[in-house]
């Protein structure tokens, strides 16, 4: 298991150089020119070209590639100029390793962005995993048990209305009644688990449960499908044969099989939540990951941008690793080699 995770990473590590150069390729493929944004409004061609020098965007690409891997690896210091450090060296910004880069339009480090952003991202995907996962799951068994009643098919009804609503138009809701109109909650704003986990968590429930009734209703239909498909394996047969009680067949066999195609789907939902929701941070005004990302594609911010498909990337692979591993410790007949 080891040398598979050892195996795994390696390769994880040369995908995420591949989609770095896929994306600076990208980036200079189109026909904006990023000097020009970075340099601001009213500026004129010497000042957008001075501009373009100092952050090398006149350099080939595949040299623009390098540099950022070296500032990934040993970090960078923006602008390189070494006069410029001479004569002013309070005008230097020191990013360390592993440095994604120099954000001018926001006149910060790639790294300080994400660090802030972050855990907004990360509190929001975590609030709504617990929800629809412990909801789906729940609803879903229940739904398979009494497959047929009355009970299955408004689980299943339901489920569906909530699948076709979109993200945005659940917020909304959420947001102008419970909050607003009904005030059965107070209007969500984003708090530092340092000041306060009930704090935290109460910023957290509609933005969290957002996502949750989207992703719930796709995870009641599958895990409806699977324990049903598991109920029919012949060793659930056996079990029942041998005068297993119901909810231990259900429980201990039914269940465990049920919830192994599960760990796959959930991983990747998670990781691809953390490079940010951003219908749903914009409805509620959250500076996460996804706005983040919303404003550097907006202001054609090219290291900001670089840094969260690094990020993301990085999620997705390590997402896989775990979801592998787990699968031996869930399922004894699946062993990975």
């Amino acid at each position: 298991m080891f040398a598979y995770v050892v195996r795994r990473s390696i390769v994880g590590v040369i995908m995420l150089i591949v989609m770095s150069l896929v994306t600076f390729m990208l980036f200079f493929a189109s026909p904006v020119d990023a000097a020009r944004y970075a340099c601001g409004k009213n500026c004129s061609p010497q000042l957008i070209e001075q501009t373009r020098k100092a952050l090398g965007y006149d350099q080939p690409t595949v040299v623009q590639w390098t540099d950022f891997l070296k500032g990934v690896v040993q970090g960078r210091e923006y602008p390189n100029d070494p006069e410029l450090k001479k004569k002013a060296p309070e005008l230097i910004a020191n990013c360390p390793a592993p440095c994604f880069g120099y954000s001018v339009v926001n006149q910060t480090t790639v790294n300080t962005e994400i660090k802030e952003a972050f855990p907004v991202t990360f509190s929001i995907a975590l609030a709504a995993l617990i929800m629809w996962l412990a909801g789906g799951v729940f609803f879903g068994v229940i739904a398979a048990v009494k497959k047929g009643t009355l009970l299955d098919r408004g689980i299943v009804a339901g489920a569906l209305v909530f699948y076709a609503f979109p993200a945005f138009f659940i917020g909304v809701f959420l947001l102008k009644f419970f909050a607003i109109k009904w005030q059965l909650v107070a209007i969500p704003e984003y708090v530092p688990i340092a000041d306060g986990f009930g704090l935290w968590l109460q910023g957290l429930l509609l933005p969290g449960l957002t996502l949750a009734l989207l992703y719930m209703a796709g995870y009641i239909r599958m895990t409806r499908a699977f324990v049903l498909e598991s109920m029919s394996e012949d060793y659930v047969r056996t079990a029942r044969a041998k005068g297993l009680k119901s909810r231990r067949v259900l429980v201990k066999h039914s269940m465990r099989a049920a919830l192994t195609p599960l760990v796959t789907l959930v991983g990747l939902d998670f990781a691809a939540l953390m490079g940010g929701a951003i219908i749903t941070e914009t409805v509620f005004n959250y500076n996460g990951l996804g706005k983040l990302a919303f404003d550097a594609n907006t202001t054609y911010d090219l290291p900001t941008i670089i840094g969260l498909v690094i990020l993301l990337g990085t999620f997705v692979i390590v997402a896989n690793i775990i979801v592998d591993v787990l699968y031996a410790v869930i399922d004894p007949r699946v062993r990975v080699g």
